[in-house]
């Protein structure tokens, strides 16, 4: 089977993370989608992200209706910072019989250079990149590892929707009903 997988904090995941996905799943030649929750991005600061099994649990409260959308927290007992080559080289392993494909934005695309190992991803992996508004995708563009997808692109950030938590604005439809309805009665964010 060949699977995209689809790295992220997802601090909450949005239905924006979710379109991505499926059209990933849909549109492309790929049978699933895997969501890998990242415990910590090398790029990113850890403090301002949810717990990894909140996380998690967002994330499989927004696909659960979707046979082809799958969460991963296969990062969690794996060293941090999280390294995607770490994990595609892990996941080959345990699972032989999958392909697996990376699926990453175009804004990541132009500072792929600097990801460790990116050459070795490069030479033995697909990446899949969906177009996002206003980045340079950057030299490996045309590299023939890299496919351009056109998928549809919402103007969504978890960090919009975790400033709208915390000024009290209602984040209906930016966000599942389940994550939505979730994030309703809890304290996550706030």
């Amino acid at each position: 089977m060949k699977v995209g997988l689809f790295f992220g904090s997802f601090n909450p995941i949005h239905i924006g993370h979710q379109i991505i996905a499926n059209y990933m799943a849909s549109q492309t030649d790929l049978s699933q989608v895997w969501f890998v929750v990242s415990p910590q991005n090398p790029f990113k600061e850890k403090k301002s992200l949810a717990k990894d099994q909140d996380r998690l649990h967002l994330v499989q409260l927004a696909i659960e209706d979707n046979y082809n959308l799958k969460a991963s927290n296969v990062e969690f007992n794996m060293p941090q910072p999280s390294y995607t080559i770490d994990t595609l080289v892990y996941l080959q392993e345990k699972y032989p019989e999958h392909e697996f494909v990376l699926i990453m934005g175009g804004d990541n695309l132009g500072t792929f250079h600097k990801w460790k190992n990116y050459e070795i991803i490069l030479r033995d992996y697909s990446i899949y990149v969906y177009f996002r508004p206003g980045y340079e995708l950057g030299e490996l563009k045309d590299h023939p590892k890299v496919h351009l997808f056109d998928a549809p692109e919402m103007k969504i950030s978890a960090s919009y929707i975790r400033k709208c938590i915390q000024n009290g604005h209602s984040i209906r439809y930016l966000v599942s009903e389940p994550v939505f309805e979730y994030l309703e009665s809890s304290h996550l964010y706030r």
